[in-house]
């Protein structure tokens, strides 16, 4: 979903821009002097308009929260929330999440939020998923052990193949539910998640804890999301977001399959 260009936006940055590492590479190491008094550093990668670092930064007031986006649109946003919210707890970089271990030093940050990424469902771009085994063996770098990585998303095909994903590099899986509202009514939402919802979609969430890496890995799982999909796709009730292209190619293959063997078997007159 693209977000509308903000107008005004270098003057509305400029008003928030205590809530803003402009330079988060040279903080490395150094995170908690932005609140010397914090007991927790937890990380969200990608928190768009803001809504569940801000409520989730509130609700934790001893807790510093460090919000990582690269669209500028976005954490612009987020940050006016913060501001309104009047909190001195979350500051807010925009910038590539794919370069957090020149953001932040070994065992720095405590816990991670990975909410409603991008699905990147086709088996080549399965590189790009931020609960790809690469990218989660990343996280290690910042991550002390013991340290946990929250995952949250409507898309069940993302869920099914990050959870093969997390024990491949060296997380042990807790808390897995595919109905998290239903478990916990009174969970902090994002704002996709409360869109999402309203449409009829149960959310998946898992708890990924740092363990020690596995000795052996077995077989490399599926990469595309095809794979995780039910086979039944008519009658899907919620196709979640990012997921209708592949979808819909898919059934346009079998539906061209099927014309291919009816002409096949049409006896010769």
């Amino acid at each position: 979903m693209r977000m509308r260009k903000k107008k005004n936006l270098i003057p509305r940055m400029e008003r928030v821009a205590a809530l803003q590492e402009k330079d988060p590479y040279a903080r490395r190491g150094s995170w908690r002097s932005w609140k010397p008094d914090c007991t927790q550093l937890r990380l969200e990668i990608g928190c768009g308009k803001g809504t569940f670092t801000v409520e989730t930064a509130a609700a934790n007031p001893d807790v510093l929260f460090v919000a990582v986006e690269r669209v500028a649109d976005c954490i612009l946003l987020a940050m006016e929330k913060a501001q309104a919210r009047g909190l001195t707890n979350v500051v807010f970089v925009c910038d590539d999440a794919a370069r957090l271990s020149e953001m932040f030093a070994p065992g720095e940050v405590d816990l991670m939020y990975i909410n409603f990424c991008d699905p990147w469902p086709s088996k080549r771009h399965a590189k790009h998923r931020l609960t790809n085994e690469r990218f989660l063996k990343s996280y290690r770098d910042i991550l002390p052990m013991g340290g946990e990585i929250h995952f949250k998303t409507d898309n069940n095909p993302l869920f099914d193949f990050s959870l093969t994903q997390f024990p491949r590099a060296g997380y042990t899986l807790s808390e897995v539910t595919r109905d998290l509202h239903a478990d916990d009514p009174n969970v902090i939402m994002t704002d996709y998640e409360a869109r999402f919802s309203a449409q009829g979609a149960k959310i998946n969430r898992c708890v990924a804890t740092v363990a020690e890496l596995p000795e052996q890995l077995g077989p490399e799982p599926e990469l595309g999301l095809l794979h995780y999909l039910p086979e039944d796709l008519e009658h899907l009730d919620y196709i979640p977001y990012g997921m209708a292209d592949i979808v819909e190619q898919e059934l346009l293959r079998r539906r061209a399959e099927e014309r291919r063997a009816k002409r096949a078997f049409k006896p010769k007159t």
